[in-house]
């Protein structure tokens, strides 16, 4: 069963803090979530830092990453 830990980012449109889902079998993946606040397509990249916690970097449609 895959865990679900909580996670709050900031939209890179609207600015406001969200708490999110993220799941853990997504690490090393790619998707887009919209802001539950204005509604915009936020870019999720999960990953796992070296201690081994989930970390979560959003951008915009128009960000490179």
């Amino acid at each position: 069963m895959n865990q679900l830990t909580e996670k709050l980012i900031e939209c890179p449109y609207c600015a406001e803090t969200i708490n999110v889902l993220i799941d853990s079998s997504d690490i090393e993946q790619q998707y887009i979530e919209d802001c539950q606040v204005c509604c915009k397509p936020i870019n999720f990249v999960v990953s796992e830092s070296a201690d081994g916690e989930l970390t979560v970097n959003v951008y915009s449609e128009d960000d490179t990453f």
